[in-house]
């Protein structure tokens, strides 16, 4: 059976089975602790009814400690191994692996939340959340796809259908910040037909004034107020570009690719990279939100990568 106490003496393998370190670790399970305390308050039932008998009293379950149940939800999150094997890791069977991951997935989105590493849902309130605005508001817009099961009515096949993966997917616009390479907003999941600017417009985000947006070509003529948008120039018909869209268009790709690095820190977590077995409403959109919290965590306890000033390369071009 996996226990928390046996992994954490194997720095790489509580890495590989986690995402996070021993250190990141310890610095979440406080307040994963406090989170389960406030979704499933001691004094009531799971159904939310009041206790006719003290908390405590029954059979004792597999995931005892609270280190025990936050390696459970992590190791899931991150390796998404079939639910028979991952009751077999912990001693469970397949039905009871499936309850914990359901009854555990809120608290550790809460967790997230309370250690400040969620990020911005509502496009409205972006404008002043720390994420957006910390160090600058230099921002980066892009679009993600995940692979899901193929919906069993028609309708929704067709929507959930991605003529650029080739596969049913679910979609989400992310906003990165350039500066520290942490997801300050994730977009609502959407079928993944969607079109990135369609996306982008019926979110209505609010930007911080004079923030500067990079954007690809999927995002044309998306111009947000108080942003200052940036895209790569676009070679003229039967022309080549100028040196000087050569040098931009370098430049701009050295920033763009912070945005590229963000989702693969992201989708680390193979919950939102394999193909999505679960299939409770809401669920899709619930893992994809704590991929990027644990993103964020990690980006800040880490080394923070080297910013490009566009500005002064190309001056020194």
């Amino acid at each position: 059976m996996l226990t928390y106490n046996e992994l954490k003496e194997k720095a790489r393998d509580f890495l590989a089975a986690t995402s996070l370190t021993v250190e990141e670790f310890q610095l979440l399970l406080p307040f994963f602790i406090v989170a389960y305390r406030k979704i499933y308050p001691s004094d009531q039932t799971l159904a939310g009814a009041l206790r006719q008998r003290q908390a405590g009293g029954g059979a004792k379950g597999r995931l005892e400690s609270f280190e025990d149940r936050l390696l459970f939800i992590l190791v899931y999150q991150k390796t998404h191994p079939l639910q028979t094997m991952h009751g077999l890791q912990f001693g469970m069977s397949q039905s009871s692996a499936n309850h914990w991951i359901h009854h555990w997935l809120p608290v550790l989105q809460q967790a997230l939340a309370d250690s400040g590493h969620q990020p911005e849902r509502d496009g409205s309130k972006l404008a002043d959340h720390p994420l957006a605005t910390e160090v600058a508001p230099n921002l980066v817009i892009d679009g993600t796809e995940r692979r899901r099961e193929r919906p069993q009515d028609n309708q929704a096949q067709k929507q959930h259908y991605s003529g650029k993966r080739r596969a049913h997917t679910d979609k989400n616009i992310m906003l990165v910040n350039e500066n520290t390479t942490k997801v300050a907003y994730l977009g609502p999941t959407t079928p993944g037909k969607t079109h990135d600017k369609k996306m982008a417009d019926n979110e209505q985000i609010r930007y911080p004034d004079n923030a500067t947006l990079d954007k690809d070509s999927g995002f044309q003529a998306y111009e947000p107020e108080n942003t200052i948008t940036a895209q790569t120039k676009k070679k003229p018909k039967g022309k080549e570009l100028s040196l000087g869209d050569k040098l931009f268009n370098q430049a701009f790709a050295s920033l763009r690719i912070v945005v590229e690095h963000a989702i693969s820190g992201v989708k680390r977590c193979r919950i939102v990279k394999d193909v999505l077995r679960l299939t409770k409403a809401g669920i899709s959109d619930l893992v994809m939100e704590i991929a990027c919290g644990l993103h964020n965590l990690r980006v800040s306890c880490r080394k923070q990568i080297e910013t490009v000033d566009l500005l002064s390369f190309l001056s020194d071009a």
